[in-house]
This record gives structure tokens, sequence and C-alpha cells, in this order.
């Protein structure tokens, strides 16, 4: 018996007009996330392929995981431009219900963020003299959110010896 071996051993660079996203997916993306999601792949480059379905007779990749990171890359110039068009992708070979079900499973795996341990995350940036703007960029969240963290977390030093303002854009 031959030994199993996952696809992520197997990542090919695709060019992205080969790709085509599932009619399928359920995930949508708010465009503060988004931007975040086009800053990431910017500032780390793609660290996780997207999973496609080979469509050999069409010569595509219909995606399974990974629409957004593709759709970076579909609108980002500078990413477009940096990765010469190619897409990191991982191949599966499953039937139509077998990929919805594994589009699913990705989507749900990913969970969500926990509160608690968000506000910890805040606090902690602050604490290292990062400023509002800086955590609101490079963690992707809006003046309001950022606010409520703070709020939330309970911790005055947050707030000593600062003058809190959220007027300033980013």
């Amino acid at each position: 018996m031959e030994e199993y071996k996952s696809p992520v051993y197997h990542v090919i660079a695709v060019p992205v007009e080969k790709v085509v996203a599932n009619t399928y997916n359920p995930n949508v993306v708010a465009p503060p996330e988004m931007k975040l999601l086009e800053l990431s792949i910017w500032e780390d480059g793609y660290t996780m392929p997207c999973v496609c379905y080979y469509i050999p007779e069409k010569d595509q990749y219909e995606l399974v995981d990974g629409f957004h990171r593709y759709k970076v890359m579909k609108t980002s110039q500078r990413i477009y431009e940096r990765e010469k068009g190619l897409l990191p992708v991982v191949v599966i070979d499953k039937d139509i219900s077998n990929r919805m079900a594994s589009t699913i499973r990705h989507n749900r795996a990913r969970g969500t963020h926990c509160v608690e341990l968000m506000c910890e995350i805040v606090s902690e940036l602050s604490k290292a003299g990062m400023s509002d703007s800086w955590i609101m960029k490079n963690i992707g969240m809006d003046k309001d959110e950022l606010l409520r963290y703070k709020q939330i977390s309970g911790l005055a030093e947050l707030f000593a010896d600062k003058e809190f303002s959220l007027t300033k854009e980013i």
C-alpha cells in the first residue's frame, strides 16, 4: 500500500487566469478584513496555498478553499506584479459533493476570534508602545473596534498618560 502524502507537499504555481471560483462557497469577508488580507499577503507573502480541483478538459483549477486569497491576487496590482500572476495551489481529487464538504470544513475550521484574547493582544501591543494607528493598521481594526477592546479590557493603564483620539485616519 502506498503511503499517504498530504497535498500541501505538492504546492504548484498556477497562473491566476487559470483559476476559477466555485459556485457553492457561502463564506464572505467584510471589506476591512479583505484590506487586512491584502496587507497580510503584501507583508508576509502567500503563506497558505489555495486548494483547487483540476478540470483537465478546461485546463482550469476550480477553487475549493482560498477564494479570498485568490481575489486579492486578482484585485491587487502590486501583489499580482510581485507574484508574477502566479497563485500557490495544491490540488485535491474529489467529486463535487466531497469538494463542497471540503469547502465548508475549511471555512468552519478557521473559527472566530475570542474577545478575551483579542483584548489581551490589544493590551500587550499598547503596553509595548504601539500606537493606536499602528494597531488599527496592522491588526485590521477600525477606530470603534479598538476602543471597544480597550474598554472591555478594563485596564486603566491603556489610557493612562495618553490622549486618546480617534480622529486621525491611518
